[in-house]
């Protein structure tokens, strides 16, 4: 039995995969202090396209130059396209010309133009000139259609057979298709009527496993969606997520083919919209530890002197009841807590309604049993830590109606909290305002407003 068993040792002499860590990366610095290209060279063929991708984002733009010019030649298209976007820009204006032209032949047109787009008309034109005719055709092709679509997504390549072709002839097709004409990687054969209309997916699992005489159309997928080039990029990364699609085809305003977008492209958008939002809640924008002060501070500014706005906002509800605090000091020992509460909630609640809005989990039909939702749990809330309060505040200040105050205080503005949290971003993403990059400076306000009002009015009411 020992003679039959398959020897299923892998044959890949490709290395393991390499962690690129603190001491590596000082050995490749002093590498290119030293100016050892052939040093840099060894220590950088470990290395994943992303690992360098990484290097280059860690180090200074000074060493990020040296590097680049050291390396020189060896340099991989695939590492711009793992780039972040600002120092993919400099990494290009480093690189000479024929290194540039060399990297950007080795990527898929999807790639090359997600690189492309966003660099000057000059740059654009030398590395088109450096395409081969099909591939600059293709390329700027996508270009025309619109930012963040579809057709900017996908690539050209694509692997398509007529309906009527049987398993045997898709795949003696394919045998005879120059490599260069096929995608690095694909899971599906695009089957087209004669019109090049698609009309259904067959996974390469399926053709393998098939008799050479079963029919092409005899295998299509169940799940099949097809986009339009003019798609937004979002609802694309949505869908695929939504009904777990590996790839899927891309047509023009006549329903043809021309080109597929894949699952890595798709999931990229989606981490990109993921990474924006945690970004915009936060009232940052869109950036990376990598960009310039200067662009840094000019994208947080305006968020900062809204928030200064909103703030000198509650601060006019606080100076109506100059009074009430003059005369009651415990109010202004107090009055933090009863807002700080509320924009908890109400930031609790904002995160969880912006997350629903990307993923449309919150639509029309559910929105009113969200939001009664969330103002219950506010009210549930906020009962239970008025109570908590109450008791503070009679054994702190030994007064129970200062107790009594701040607790309904509390409770008013936890329920408001998940009132707003949960309305603001919906009004917003009717109004056509992103939720994510707006809501939190409303819902702060809010917070701080209703409890102020709320736990100032009512000690003015009761305790004066």
């Amino acid at each position: 039995m020992a003679d039959q068993m398959l020897d299923v040792t892998p044959e890949n002499d490709e290395p393991e995969a390499y962690v690129l860590g603190k001491r590596d990366v000082a050995a490749i610095l002093y590498a290119v202090e030293i100016d050892e290209r052939d040093k840099l060279i060894a220590l950088m063929e470990p290395l994943h396209a992303a690992d360098i991708a990484d290097l280059l984002e860690q180090i200074s733009s000074f060493d990020r130059a040296r590097l680049i010019r050291l390396y020189d030649r060896e340099f991989d298209g695939e590492i711009l396209s793992e780039l972040d976007e600002a120092v993919r820009d400099e990494v290009i204006a480093v690189l000479s010309p024929r290194v540039l032209q060399e990297a950007m032949r080795e990527l898929d047109s999807d790639d090359v133009v997600d690189i492309i787009e966003d660099l000057e008309d000059a740059q654009q034109a030398t590395i088109l000139d450096a395409l081969d005719e099909g591939d600059r055709a293709a390329v700027e092709q996508a270009l025309t259609f619109p930012e963040y679509s579809a057709g900017r997504l996908m690539q050209r390549e694509v692997v398509m057979a007529p309906q009527h072709w049987t398993v045997g002839q898709a795949i003696d097709n394919l045998r005879k298709t120059p490599e260069a004409e096929l995608p690095d990687q694909f899971y599906h054969m695009i089957v087209v009527d004669p019109r090049l209309h698609p009309v259904g997916n067959v996974t390469l699992g399926k053709i393998m496993r098939s008799k050479r005489e079963t029919k092409l159309a005899d295998l299509l997928e169940e799940t099949f969606k097809i986009f339009s080039a003019t798609q937004d990029e979002g609802d694309v990364a949505y869908a695929f997520n939504q009904y777990h699609l590996i790839s899927a085809p891309v047509v023009d305003d006549d329903g043809r083919l021309i080109g597929v977008i894949t699952i890595d492209d798709a999931m990229a958008v989606l981490d990109e919209e993921h990474e924006e939002d945690i970004l915009r809640l936060a009232g940052v924008g869109e950036g990376s530890l990598s960009d310039r002060v200067i662009n840094t501070t000019k994208r947080r500014f305006p968020w900062l002197a809204v928030n200064l706005v909103t703030s000198i906002a509650a601060s006019l509800v606080i100076a109506q009841f100059e009074m009430a605090l003059s005369q009651i000091v415990a109010l202004a020992v107090l009055m933090p807590i009863v807002a700080s509460m509320g924009g908890n909630a109400g930031t609790q609640s904002l995160t969880v309604a912006v997350r629903a809005l990307a993923t449309k989990d919150l639509t029309g039909s559910n929105v009113w049993r969200v939001i009664r939702r969330e103002c219950l749990v506010g009210l549930i809330n906020g009962t239970i830590f008025a109570v908590v309060m109450g008791v503070v505040g009679l054994i702190w200040f030994g007064s129970p109606a200062l107790g009594g105050v701040i607790a309904v205080a509390m409770v008013i503005n936890m329920v408001v909290a998940g009132l707003a949290g949960t309305g603001i971003p919906i009004i917003l993403e009717r109004l056509g305002v992103d939720p994510a990059l707006a809501s939190g400076a409303f819902v702060t306000t809010v917070t701080d407003v209703v409890g102020f009002f709320a736990f100032l009015g009512l000690a003015a009411y009761v305790l004066l």
